[in-house]
């Protein structure tokens, strides 16, 4: 009896455990505020099935229907909820501020933050949202310490300078490798839709970077899109914003202060141009300008089944200048399906595709800032002049009604598209828990077509100037492939191992093309037929190119984990690359780091202000190969030599020297770091100290006329990085009565330095590189007021300034004086130095404020110190001549009766058409505080929404860009006080390398005003 007993009682518990493993449960996440908790992670308790909410907080999972259901996201406490036999549950989390718990993505997989023990930065999708734009390097602005973000463009479309962690070779790329869902992208980051980003993980130190090789010198930026959810219903999404742009207009004088000027300086006061005129006072500006327009729509369908998911959608979004004819457009479609196959095997794909139109890139406001006020652009019957006429220079009629009235005389057309594809299958390995096999595949392409047509005398003074047609073409394709084994495990639940093992291979190829012509028979062909052109057909040859690069990687890392308590990260890598010379093709490097959380410890239990503190440590080494193909081989040139009026031939010349010797820029990093939280996770956040040094920095190395080459490239200088970052986080208010208040700040400091060039030499002065400065400074004189004869040196002033009067601008003197104190010599080349342009500190910071259903989000960014090069005030735009020849910067200028005045003197000495060192005049303290993005919105709940079909709906107002705060430089000009070009562009002459980055006469900057909605069905 008692064995029947025992038969019964196995058969029972054997069929409830049977019935528990098909039961379906169906459930919601939800706050405390009753909002949707989405994408949070659904996990049945001591098994391997999990599941994940989809946007409205909605999840389907199989379970025992005597299991538990584990619960989690990021900034909620982990909630632990019984089946107990229900089929449907209901789950409200409670917000936490532990980040502990979060996962973060570091490359070739993901871990829990509490155990990373490199330098990794992350913010999610939702949050680089809030400040909208055309791509994620405006929207990262001051959000990450150590990232800088600067603007080198201000025209629709453009992207943004990223560095991380400064500057390091002088001659290679100092770009961040950047990879999308897991592959290296080899696109620009203009391509990839921040609509459709999930997060971004970005890898500062070596430690955390030396997974990805040479490729990963300059950081890592990790960006992961969004995907469909297992067990997800099928949703449909749209976001959606429009609004519009206000020009910042460059602050210039109007018509009776410019003839106030023209007669302080006295050069064009008695000779006005035919079509000026003392009365008049046009706003050239207003006659160019009008209202831009920007709209971004997002459309996406998702959903999944129990072993799989997919993704698809689209986006539009275009952004009007405003200045007419000038805007960008982007179509990109996005797709993603990851499909579990039986017990062991998984696949999918993900595809990012961009169809990109430019128009317009080739206009700016140089010729209507320049045209000057009292200049009558309308002839007697109301009709616009072609050219007006001033005291020495003619400028075309630059206004909206110009350009609009063109047609087919002009156009600048940039059409791209690109496609960037990754396939991969998963294997896990049958008897072997933890280990499994990847393989990715990355197949990307990239095609961009230009076109400009200028007609005959558009643009120029001379109405018969010939018209001209470019066109140009360039290619890219590059494929990877990465095979991963990669062992995951965690023994006596103490103990975690991961471990990854990667052999991967890939290939870059592109080729460009471009073909000039002059005098084109009709505007009508524009640049489409260059062949029918009746003037010169030009194919440069320094214009065309064809080049193919590979790189073979080797990998390991382990990372080890003892109760959360002490962690220890070891890779190894080993790069062969392409592009270097035979016998220096290959480097190995390995990194390493670990961590220590001392809140395990036994001796701070006790200390509940404490929630986390862990320590951090790192070294690694990484490499920079990034220069261009064949740069080992040496190089030829072509030059035409003529043989009389119609007979040249082609000859050939060594442009480059081979260099067999060539190899790798090597860097060597220290990262120490503090993660820290506080009060029961209210506070929380990291301090970083980081050491990088850059040996074998590749140069050109001069060498002497009689080789033939102006240089060689190669491996001789060495740089060095140093700095300190701080990144808090706060609570302040958690649904205390509805109200919920979070702030967060980072600040971070970068010491760069030149520590050696080539051959000893302790200076460069044509590149403006000084070993122990940083690498970026301005080499010019150093203005330290105004000559003014109260002056106690005033009597020296010919000693100093030969020819020189009072008013003009004062320069420091670096020379020696005689017994009475008189100089030895006048000011001179000798006087110029070397001035540091890196701001003290940087950073940002974001506040979000909400009520119950309504929130408020502030999002900012600060500088301290630093140098900003306005070459609108300098002498390189031709804008602060004070001649009265052109328009003028509206500066307060010395006379005889305003002599404190900072602006030198109009009749003072002139040097190149400035006033002498006028230069020194485009240089400003570049502090300040800029207000980025003010967003209002409201988060809709209400029982007709259910009946509508609708499960989410969110509206909102932006204001971008509203406030500046704290700037010199705005408080003069009212201008931005960012830089909008790179040091050789938007000038009338250049004088900076072009590396620096300077405010020139770009696209204005602007004003956005935008409404937006979240919808979801």
């Amino acid at each position: 009896m008692s064995k029947l007993a025992i038969l019964v009682l196995l058969f029972l518990s054997s069929t409830a455990a049977f019935g528990q493993n098909v039961l379906k449960v169906r459930g919601e996440v939800t706050g405390e505020n009753g909002q949707p908790v989405p994408r949070a992670s659904v996990v049945v308790k001591g098994t391997g099935t999990g599941a994940a909410c989809d946007s409205t907080g909605n999840f389907v999972i199989m379970a025992p229907s005597g299991g538990t259901l584990i619960i989690s996201s990021i900034g909620y406490a982990q909630v632990q909820v019984p089946v107990n036999g229900r089929s449907r549950i209901s789950v409200t989390m409670s917000l936490q501020n532990n980040s502990t718990n979060e996962i973060v993505v570091i490359g070739y997989g993901s871990q829990r933050k509490g155990d990373v023990t490199g330098s990794v930065a992350s913010i999610n999708g939702d949050n680089l949202r809030a400040v909208p734009s055309a791509n994620i390097s405006d929207a990262l602005q001051g959000r990450v310490a150590g990232v800088e973000l600067a603007s080198t463009d201000s025209r629709p479309g453009a992207a943004m300078q990223i560095r991380i962690r400064g500057t390091r070779s002088l001659n290679a790329t100092n770009d961040p490798l950047i990879v999308l869902d897991g592959i290296p992208f080899p696109g620009t980051i203009t391509d990839i839709d921040p609509s459709e980003i999930k997060s971004i993980d970005i890898l500062k130190d070596a430690s955390a970077t030396a997974i990805y090789g040479s490729r990963g010198a300059n950081g890592v930026i990790l960006v992961t899109t969004n995907k469909g959810m297992a067990g997800q219903q099928p949703r449909l999404s749209y976001s959606g914003y429009a609004g519009f742009k206000k020009a910042i207009k460059y602050p210039l004088m109007n018509g009776p202060q410019f003839v106030k000027l023209r007669d302080a300086a006295g050069l064009y006061n008695k000779s006005y141009g035919t079509d000026e005129d003392s009365t008049k006072n046009i706003d050239w500006q207003d006659l160019l300008y009008t209202t831009g327009l920007v709209t971004s729509h997002d459309v996406n369908v998702s959903a999944g089944t129990d072993k799989g998911s997919y993704q698809f959608g689209g986006t539009y979004y275009r952004d009007e200048a405003v200045i007419p004819m000038q805007n960008y457009t982007r179509y990109s479609f996005h797709g993603s399906v990851d499909q579990g196959v039986g017990k062991f095997i998984r696949i999918g794909f993900s595809s990012n595709s961009n169809y990109a139109v430019t128009n317009g890139s080739d206009l700016n406001a140089g010729t209507t800032l320049s045209t000057t006020p009292i200049a009558n652009p309308y002839n007697a019957d109301g009709s616009l002049k072609r050219v007006v006429n001033m005291a020495l220079d003619q400028n075309w009629v630059y206004t909206k009604q110009s350009l609009d009235a063109l047609g087919d005389q002009h156009i600048d057309l940039t059409r791209a598209f690109s496609s960037y594809n990754a396939l991969y299958g998963e294997l896990k390995i049958p008897g072997v828990p933890g280990l499994k096999y990847r393989a990715n595949i990355g197949v990307n392409y990239r095609q961009s077509n230009y076109g400009n047509y200028t007609g005959e005398g558009v643009f120029s003074s001379s109405a018969t100037t010939p018209s001209t047609a470019t066109i140009s073409n360039s290619h890219t394709t590059n494929w990877a492939i990465e095979n991963l084994l990669t062992y995951d495990r965690t023994f006596a639940e103490v103990h975690k191992i991961n471990a990854v093992a990667l052999y991967s291979t890939e290939q870059t190829t592109a080729w460009n093309s471009q073909v000039s012509a002059m005098d084109i028979p009709n505007d009508a062909f524009q640049f489409y037929n260059l062949g029918q052109a009746a003037g010169q057909i030009t194919v440069d040859p320094n214009a065309q190119a064809y080049s193919q690069k590979g790189l073979i990687s080797y990998m390991g890392r382990v990372m080890y984990s003892y109760n959360d308590k002490y962690m220890l990260s070891a890779t190894l890598r080993s790069d062969g690359s392409s592009v270097l010379a035979t016998g220096h093709k290959w480097h190995t490097y390995t990194a390493v780091s670990g961590g220590w959380d001392l809140t395990r410890e036994s001796f701070m239990r006790n200390i509940s202000a404490i929630n986390q503190l862990k320590l951090r440590v790192g070294y690694g080494g990484t490499s920079n190969q990034s220069i261009n193909p064949y740069q080992t081989l040496g190089q030829l040139s072509t030059y035409p030599y003529n043989f009389g009026p119609s007979d040249y031939v082609t000859g050939y010349y060594v442009s480059l020297l081979p260099n067999p010797s060539l190899g790798w820029e090597y860097s060597k990093t220290w990262n120490y770091g503090v993660d820290f939280s506080l009060l029961k996770d209210r506070l929380s956040g990291t301090v970083e100290y980081y050491s990088q040094k850059t040996n074998d920095v590749l140069l050109y190395v001069s060498l002497p006329a009689t080789t033939g080459v102006s240089s060689v490239l190669q491996n001789i200088g060495n740089t060095q990085n140093k700095g300190v970052e701080l990144s808090l986080n706060g609570v302040i208010l958690q649904n205390k009565n509805g109200w919920t208040v979070e702030a967060g700040v980072n600040v971070y400091a970068n010491r760069n330095k030149l520590t050696s060039l080539a051959s000893g030499e302790t200076e460069d002065v044509n590149n403006w590189w000084f070993v122990g400065h940083p690498i970026d400074v301005i080499y010019d004189y150093k203005k330290v007021g105004l000559w003014n004869t109260t002056d106690k040196n005033y009597q020296y002033l010919q000693d100093y300034e030969p020819g020189g009067t009072a008013g003009m601008i004062k320069v420091q003197y670096t020379g020696t004086y005689n017994p009475d104190g008189s100089p030895t010599r006048a000011n001179g080349a000798a006087d110029r130095q070397i001035l540091n342009i890196q701001p003290n500190f940087q950073g940002g910071f974001n506040t979000r404020v909400a009520y119950k259903k309504a929130d408020l989000t502030i999002v900012g960014v600060f500088q301290d110190g630093g140098t900003l090069i306005s070459t609108l005030y300098g002498s390189s735009s031709y804008l602060d001549m004070l001649s009265g020849r052109r328009e003028n910067i509206n500066v307060n200028y010395w006379t005889p009766t305003n002599t404190g005045a900072p602006f030198p003197n109009p009749a003072g000495p002139i040097n190149s058409n400035n006033p002498k060192y006028g230069s020194t005049l485009g240089y400003f303290d570049a502090s300040y505080m800029k207000i980025r993005t003010i967003s209002l919105g409201y988060n809709f709940a209400a029982d007709w929404m259910k009946h509508a079909g609708i499960h989410k709906l969110r509206v909102y107002v932006t204001a971008q860009d509203p406030f500046i705060l704290f700037s010199p430089y705005h408080k003069l000009s009212h201008m931005d006080p960012e830089s909008n070009s790179y040091g050789t562009q938007n000038q009338a002459v250049s004088f900076y390398p072009s590396r620096l980055l300077v405010v020139g006469t770009n696209t204005p900057n602007t004003r956005n005003y935008l409404v937006g909605v979240n919808l979801t069905f």
